[in-house]
């Protein structure tokens, strides 16, 4: 279950949602040119009505014809669900957003804390729980289904044990984790499974049957069949502990329904629900990604235009669900097949032209080495405080696998290069005179990621404390400051507070650690000012996920 915060290239113009013809012809390109998918289908609604755009196939070799009833699974986008299950309660009095989770488990369940402050329930929904991505203790039997065996009781000991690493609250972090936490909490607070909930209060009231965890063999009939990025078939994911975080299945139709509500077409009681969920509560601190988040739903203006929006990827599925709230359209894009190119890029093309479809991925073919080279690679490298690559040799084979992911065969294109099949990535290790591994470096969505070799445990992350400087400084820091070329970071003081915003996101604070040297709070991420002899910044660095990217003043 994947959530792609990646930016979004822009074209100079901009357009309604286009013509079926045209949405029809970038599945053909998607599937039969690029080969990134067996199946597509997408769905429109909007003032004049709605419309469904099908191409592709069950599965390979079936003739049968995909349409709006066709199933697919969901992933993540099933969190959007669960937070509409909390402002639903918070409508009815049943829950408030600022209640511990720990008050609807179980008694015996220590839930972390820190700082004085608890989890609560809309930290879990805006994923600024603290908590990981992933409990470290989800070591699947069968990683084709990597969440089928992960227990409730297993989840509450991770909760017991594990000690927060940030203050609650003070950083967005995508967390599968906290979502399925939530959607435990809720079902028990409710007093019933969590899709029986999900029926209950949103599939059955809005007429969506075709929507849920557990399928009917009516319902499997229709359900397209899987496939990674080699477009071979795969197994179907159960998620039975962490269900609110992506257990979800649905179809094209029923997701235009459910848009529908959203939307206002569709008068329900949910709707004061669907609406509290569009206030925005955190910001994400994420250059190049989701801007803000309310209650599930990720809040981005790619160009000035306002998407809400989620994604999901399963083992063979990858899925796009948004809508502009002041136009009242919305897009829906499922597919069978996942990719590392996924589908949020033609989703949010057809919500706002601005945002380009991406190119195709560059071909990399595989060449024979001796597979004795890999003992060189086994390692572990860390490219972020809390994100590890663990390269593994298997036979004659090499695997790589990401903190919180599934373990992936990566192939050589020359002795030290390789590249990855079910996204669109590659690594590069770098040697020393031996010819061991000493780092290595991940190429994806156009950025060059290092990663040096760690040997015993992962050091924690450095903390970085406040301190008290002449805020008179800060005028001399104020300024525009150009990191790409449609990638600017404006820095404005206002009062004693020094504040960071980048191009299509949020304004934040940062706080001086020295001097010159500041960091945020919202986002790990930290700024080094560069200066001339009359303390005016010709310059800045952002340092973010392992980079130091230089910026010239612009202005």
């Amino acid at each position: 279950m994947l959530l792609a915060q990646s930016s979004f290239a822009q074209s100079p113009t901009t357009s309604a949602v286009p013509p079926d013809a045209e949405i029809r012809k970038i599945l053909v390109e998607r599937i039969d040119t690029f080969h990134q998918g067996v199946g597509m289908v997408v769905g429109v609604i909007g003032p004049t009505g709605r419309r469904v755009v099908a191409y592709g196939s069950l599965d390979k070799g079936d003739a049968r014809p995909l349409n709006g009833d066709t199933i697919f699974e969901i992933g993540s986008a099933t969190k959007v669900f669960t937070s509409l299950l909390l402002a639903d309660m918070v409508q009815r009095g049943e829950v408030a957003l600022s209640d511990p989770v720990a008050k609807f488990l179980p008694t015996d369940v220590k839930v972390p804390e820190r700082g004085g402050r608890k989890i609560t329930l809309v930290d879990l929904s805006t994923h600024t729980s603290g908590l990981p991505r992933l409990p470290s203790n989800l070591l699947p039997k069968d990683s084709a289904n990597p969440y089928a065996d992960y227990t409730v009781e297993q989840l509450y000991e991770f909760l017991s044990t594990y000690q927060l690493t940030r203050d609650i609250g003070a950083q967005f972090e995508y967390s599968n984790l906290g979502g399925g936490l939530l959607g435990v909490a809720l079902a028990r607070r409710a007093g019933m499974g969590y899709e029986a909930l999900v029926h209950t209060r949103i599939t059955g009231p809005l007429g969506m049957n075709s929507t849920g965890i557990t399928l009917t063999p009516e319902m499997k009939a229709r359900l397209a069949v899987g496939h990674n990025a080699e477009l071979k078939a795969v197994p179907n994911w159960d998620v039975p502990a962490l269900a609110g975080a992506g257990a979800l299945r649905s179809s094209v139709n029923d997701m235009l329904t459910f848009l529908a509500a959203n939307l206002g077409y569709v008068k329900s009681p949910l709707g004061p629900a669907m609406a509290s969920m569009l206030v925005v509560r955190r910001p994400t601190g994420a250059p190049g990604g989701p801007g803000e988040i309310g209650l599930g739903w990720l809040i981005t203006k790619p160009s000035g235009i306002e998407i809400v929006w989620h994604n999901g990827g399963t083992g063979g599925y990858r899925s796009f669900v948004g809508f502009d709230p002041k136009a009242r359209v919305g897009v829906v894009v499922l597919s069978n097949t996942f990719t590392g190119a996924g589908v949020d890029d033609i989703g949010m093309h057809l919500l706002d032209s601005h945002v380009l479809l991406l190119p195709p991925p560059r071909e990399h073919k595989e060449v024979a080495i001796d597979p004795k080279l890999f003992d060189r690679y086994v390692g572990r490298y860390q490219l972020a405080p809390n994100f590890i690559l663990t390269v593994t040799r298997e036979g004659d084979k090499l695997m790589t696998q990401a903190t919180g992911q599934p373990k992936v065969q990566i192939f050589p294109e020359s002795e030290r290069e390789f590249f990855l099949k079910v996204v669109d990535g590659q690594i590069t290790f770098e040697t020393d005179s031996t010819g061991r591994a000493t780092g290595l470096v991940l190429h994806q969505h156009g950025a060059n990621v290092p990663a040096k070799r760690i040997e015993g445990e992962v050091p924690l992350p450095k903390e970085h404390k406040e301190v008290a400087v002449n805020p008179k400084l800060f005028d001399g820091y104020v300024g525009q400051f150009q990191l790409a070329p449609s990638f600017v970071l404006t820095i404005t003081r206002e009062g004693d507070n020094l504040f960071a915003q980048a191009t299509g996101q949020p304004k934040a604070q940062i706080f001086p650690e020295a001097e010159l040297e500041f960091f945020y709070k919202v986002v790990d991420a930290q700024i080094t000012f560069e200066t001339d002899s009359t303390g005016r910044a010709v310059s800045l660095i952002l340092h973010q996920n392992g980079q130091n990217l230089p910026a010239k003043r612009i202005q």
